[in-house]
């Protein structure tokens, strides 16, 4: 018989006196805790975690987070419904734009509405950003959250608040969509320069070619959702000035999941193996769980660079909400624009073997209060 029980083989800078914070942003999934994990059992602080619009509606993903942290008695930590609209973007602008450019091989929320398939549990696409598929809360097994939203205060607020309470102390994870961090930056101009660090899954460079070469699958591996479900949104992140911006694009690829990985994190038995083991799938790499794994433990990457970065927001460009990098010299002048580190190699193996210790001995309530 397997025993279900807290353990952690993560080095971490976090001590009995002092624990890193972090907020985490993401369009939660069925199967996207693991980063949630990587964070508490490096002995970091979750001060809170933010729902977003990307692969769905910003509700959607924000019960996903909540039903998921529900299955192992998570339901200390806060969860907050981030903005429901990109800032300018909608679906028929969307649309307009892939009529003139070419859709995109994932259209994420953006998806035409389709209530037969969310029937069959799968998550909203399009439509009204308030209506819930209950289907995709049953599909798992897990079922519609009882636990819910903090109340009377919105995601932005939240987030501005906790920044400034603990000056340099948060960092911020981003693995969906920029709108909420954008929105923060806007509310108060103190925001980016006040956290500790922005980390963000996303931004590929040099990928054209790939999206032209074998299947369609191929392509979306190589797309940039995350960035062009809110390009205005994305642009005011990448350019604030945050102390630190680490992207996370090409190099979440490096590592697939298998069916032979997924196995065995199912040799160990838990509600979460159970959830990787069934609803992760093979065809996509460890997007999400990169960029985490980055932030939390950096000595898992093996070469990054660092250039300057810009965000195309020209509505008539076919790269609208993709990014483009500048070195020192040639940079634009007439717009501020930020270094950033550019994760080119991470050690692989030691990712899996975090993405494993999480799902297998997932932290609790009282575990993750003594950190790691």
């Amino acid at each position: 018989m397997v025993v279900w029980k807290w353990k952690s083989n993560y080095t971490t800078n976090a001590t009995s006196t002092y624990r890193p914070k972090i907020i985490l942003d993401n369009d939660w999934g069925i199967a996207g805790f693991i980063p949630i994990f990587q964070a508490l059992k490096a002995g970091w602080d979750i001060v809170g975690i933010v729902s977003d619009t990307a692969n769905s509606w910003a509700l959607q993903t924000g019960l996903h987070a909540l039903a998921t942290l529900q299955v192992g008695g998570l339901g200390c930590i806060p969860v907050y419904r981030g903005a429901d609209w990109p800032l300018l973007n909608r679906p028929g602008l969307y649309r307009a734009w892939a009529d003139v450019h070419g859709v995109l091989a994932w259209e994420g929320a953006f998806a035409p509405e389709n209530l037969t398939y969310e029937a069959l549990g799968n998550d909203p696409t399009s439509g009204d950003p308030d209506r819930v598929s209950r289907a995709a809360f049953e599909k798992p097994g897990y079922g519609y959250p009882n636990i819910t939203f903090v109340p009377d205060i919105t995601a932005v607020e939240f987030m501005v608040q906790q920044v400034r309470k603990y000056p340099g102390e948060i960092s911020i994870y981003s693995g969906g969509a920029f709108t909420n961090i954008a929105l923060a930056v806007r509310l108060d101009p103190t925001f980016a320069k006040n956290a500790k660090e922005l980390v963000i899954m996303g931004g590929y460079l040099d990928v054209n070619l790939l999206q032209t070469t074998g299947s369609v699958l191929l392509a979306d591996l190589q797309s940039d959702i995350n960035l062009m479900i809110d390009p205005e949104a994305t642009k005011i992140a990448l350019t604030a000035d945050f102390p630190n911006i680490t992207i996370c694009g090409n190099v979440a690829n490096q590592v697939m999941s298998t069916q032979d990985f997924l196995d065995e994190i199912y040799e160990v038995k838990t509600p979460y193996s159970e959830l990787m083991y069934k609803y992760y799938g093979t065809e996509f790499p460890f997007w999400d769980e990169t960029a985490a794994a980055v932030m939390v433990e950096p000595s898992i990457v093996k070469n990054s660079t660092k250039f300057y970065l810009d965000v195309d927001t020209s509505y008539s460009s076919p790269n609208y909400g993709n990014i483009h990098a500048y070195q020192k010299a040639l940079a634009p002048t007439a717009q501020p624009l930020q270094e950033v580190n550019f994760i080119i190699e991470i050690d692989g193996d030691k990712l899996k073997e975090r993405i494993k210790e999480s799902a297998q001995y997932p932290p609790t309530c009282a575990s993750a209060g003594d950190g790691a």
